[in-house]
């Protein structure tokens, strides 16, 4: 009779805690993001927005909505990785693998919930990391994200809260099939291949993939919705309306800030799947295999 191996899996809010700890790094890159994705016309490059709101605001203006960035990652990416992982394990309970195909599914249906309960923070978040781009009389000026949300409710009303929950639910989907059941089904692929152990390069090879899926997966989305989310009151119509709008600049206007979304995705994803795997490894509950 063979000897059972010891397997660690994750807790249901180790990826809330993981991808929370990957933002506190890659802040700035998603701000950077924002900005490129909300100017209509003009071609900045990276390096010169960096210059001019470090030149402008100070160095600390790039993490500008980090309380926001947190109090995202704590409900979405809490929601979406926690019902993935719990749905898995009661699947498999062993840590068995399955299908890919069930994989995308798990994921589509963590996305989905998980796009719609982070929708206000996200809301708050781009707001606040948009609004010194703003002359100083257009800023709204939220002293961290509880003060945004509060602000939001009581200025706009509690449906404002979710304003581009549409296009942010269907990007989430897409998000979490790109990161988490990409990332399953290579890390599987690599550890199959027999060149590669469970170990940081495997990790990293893995995470690297997904976030690549992620990014081409979602860019267009990501566009739509920090511009519906970005918006005044009443500046689009309907999605229809910020669609045509963002057509205006042609089809890589769908692909706005793809570069930085993809700088700033990449490492966003790979911190992440280390921070977790880290976790797991140390803080993992035990099954035998």
């Amino acid at each position: 009779m063979s000897e059972k191996k010891q397997q660690r899996l994750a807790r249901w809010y180790f990826g809330g805690l993981a991808s929370a700890g990957a933002s506190c790094v890659t802040h700035p890159l998603d701000l950077l993001k924002v900005h490129l994705q909300t100017q209509q016309g003009g071609k900045t490059s990276l390096l010169r927005l960096t210059g001019k709101i470090i030149q402008e605001q100070g160095f600390f203006a790039l993490y500008n909505g980090l309380s926001a960035s947190l109090c995202r990652q704590l409900t979405y990416s809490t929601a979406r990785f926690g019902i993935y992982e719990v749905s898995k394990q009661m699947i498999a309970p062993k840590g068995e693998e399955i299908s890919f195909l069930a994989k995308v599914g798990l994921a589509s249906l963590s996305g989905a919930f998980g796009g719609f309960v982070g929708v206000p923070a996200d809301l708050v978040n781009v707001r606040m990391q948009n609004d010194i781009k703003l002359p100083p009389e257009n800023r709204r000026n939220y002293k961290h994200a509880i003060d945004g949300l509060w602000r939001v409710l009581r200025e706009e009303g509690v449906r404002r809260l979710w304003g581009g929950a549409t296009v942010a639910t269907a990007r989430a989907v897409l998000m979490t099939v790109g990161q988490l059941s990409f990332y399953d089904q290579v890390k599987l692929f690599l550890l199959d291949s027999g060149y590669f152990g469970d170990n940081v390069v495997t990790h990293f090879t893995s995470s690297l993939t997904a976030g690549a899926v992620a990014t081409t997966l979602c860019q267009p989305l990501d566009v739509l919705k920090t511009r519906a989310m970005n918006a005044k009151p009443g500046e689009f119509q309907n999605l229809w309306h910020v669609v045509t709008y963002t057509a205006k600049l042609g089809p890589l206007g769908f692909f706005k800030g793809y570069v930085p979304a993809f700088v700033r995705l990449g490492p966003q994803t790979i911190l992440t799947f280390m921070f977790l795997e880290q976790l797991k490894l140390n803080f993992g509950f035990v099954v035998l295999v």
